[in-house]
């Protein structure tokens, strides 16, 4: 199985980015629950067969849809590693624990954090966007809010995002109680930032109204676009009205390793708690978000319970206190800090800083390609790592749907799409550490002829031609284990 698995990264390029699952294949999952043992060599057959084949296809170099990680080796291996071991890192005196506020501590430096900082692994920032509001809301409304609920005074609470942030602010406030009526979306400027003048005229606005803002979410790599609001006048106003500071840096956060993109993140060293991906940037194997939050203390009081089943010790395997669990939602945890332990040990900072200032620039090389050819533009500025571009088209926004999906069905590349001033484009997010240049002129020379298939078949769907995979180009950027990683 090991092999299998070794043999698949290495010869990735070989095989299609993405390609539609066969009816039989599904349907070969729609079977009842089996009674009876079967052979382990049988079951594999079946992964290998059914299920390998047509996963997402984030590990191959041409996928550039939406902000998946490619991963490595070596996480697959720290992967293993930490079923075989099997740890619950919920809690107790174990080194699984410890290698988790290794990493805490690890974090804390590189955002600048003071030692009374806290942090935890989660499964994305989804989860550590709702963490970071929950430890906000324990800081204006108290530790009652978790017993008494919101009060009259939680429901004056407001709290405010770019409208181009991630859906997950919105949720967050939903899920712990506030509404989503209570977040207010503030308007864009032209590079896709939060207007800091709109944001401030809303605050003005609310608190005239009898509203109490408490709470900032600013965006650092906004996942349309990869913008990066002004950290540093958002911490200003943050702290000058005494608001909470919270930074979504699912898509950007880890810059903060590349030298030539960490001073573009500054101020973000002076949030109330951070939430980011190791799986995207990190190149860590799913799932690894992970929340930095400011003052430790308060993240603990937002979440630690006492139950005589979690009896804490001063002596013996209860000991260790306070526990990973105490700082977040879930008591049965996996240890998912191995994987995040093993990519930094094994490559370390300078050479993931480096591998993401190298997608980084294959996107401005994108972005040149499309500038040079008439038949493409770009649909927003070039951030980071994500270009929004497309086929000029009389119908531009049917035109380039069906020129995304026939590009995914290709298996070349694998790009995405959004709604850019409210028209489509094609969307490449470029995360994954094999992705080379190669990779980049296929998606154009892709995307061109697919356009000029739909110019003259405008009136029949299925009419764009079919290719296989690319060539085998080698490229092993972080290699480490056998020839590829």
């Amino acid at each position: 199985m090991l092999d299998d698995l070794f043999d698949y990264l290495e010869h990735i390029r070989e095989r299609p980015v993405w390609q539609p699952i066969p009816h039989e294949v599904r349907a070969a999952f729609d079977e009842p629950l089996p009674q009876r043992a079967t052979e382990l060599a049988v079951v594999h057959e079946a992964f290998m067969h059914k299920v390998l084949p047509y996963a997402v296809g984030n590990v191959h170099p041409g996928f550039m849809g939406w902000v998946h990680g490619g991963g490595t080796a070596v996480g697959m291996l720290a992967e293993m590693l930490a079923g075989g071991l099997n740890a619950n890192v919920g809690g107790r005196d174990q080194m699984p624990v410890e290698v988790e506020r290794q990493i805490v501590r690890w974090m804390r430096d590189l955002f600048g954090f003071p030692e009374g900082a806290s942090g935890l692994f989660v499964t994305g920032t989804s989860m550590a966007n709702l963490i970071g509001l929950l430890v906000a809301r324990t800081s204006v409304l108290g530790e009652g809010a978790r017993k008494e609920g919101l009060g009259p005074e939680g429901q004056r609470l407001l709290a405010y995002a770019s409208a181009g942030s991630h859906a997950s602010i919105a949720q967050a406030m939903d899920l712990c109680g506030l509404g989503t009526e209570r977040l207010r979306l503030v308007p864009m400027n032209e590079r896709f930032e939060m207007d800091i003048g709109a944001l401030c005229q809303q605050l003005e606005a609310d608190r005239q109204a009898g509203y109490r803002p408490f709470f900032i979410a600013a965006t650092a790599g906004s996942v349309d676009v990869g913008a990066i609001d002004d950290l540093g006048a958002l911490a200003d106003i943050a702290r000058a009205q005494g608001l909470w500071l919270h930074v979504d840096g699912a898509c950007g956060a880890l810059g903060m390793l590349a030298p030539d993109i960490a001073p573009r993140l500054k101020g973000i060293e002076r949030a109330d708690s951070i939430a980011f991906d190791f799986h995207k940037w990190g190149q860590v194997p799913y799932d690894a978000g992970f929340v930095l939050v400011r003052d430790g203390e308060l993240h603990r009081r937002t979440f630690a319970s006492q139950a005589a089943y979690l009896r804490r010790d001063a002596r013996g395997l209860a000991g260790g206190s306070p526990w990973p669990c105490d700082f977040g939602p879930d008591l049965s945890r996996g240890f998912r800090a191995l994987k995040a332990w093993f990519t930094i040990k094994t490559y370390g900072a300078q050479q993931l800083g480096a591998m993401i200032s190298g997608t980084c620039e294959l996107a401005q090389q994108l972005k040149r390609r499309i500038e040079a050819t008439s038949q493409l533009e770009l649909a927003a500025p070039v951030n980071l790592n994500i270009v929004c571009f497309r086929y000029r088209a009389a119908n531009s926004d049917e035109v380039n749907a069906e020129i995304a999906a026939e590009l995914q069905e290709s298996g070349i590349c694998a790009p995405s799409t959004t709604a850019i001033h409210g028209r489509l484009a094609i969307r490449a997010a470029i995360v994954n550490h094999r992705t080379t240049l190669e990779d980049i002129d296929a998606l154009v020379a892709t995307t061109l002829a697919m356009g000029e298939a739909a110019g003259r078949t405008r009136g029949g769907r299925g009419a764009m031609p079919r290719a296989g995979p690319g060539p085998a180009w080698k490229h092993t950027p972080m290699s480490s284990t056998r020839s590829e990683s």
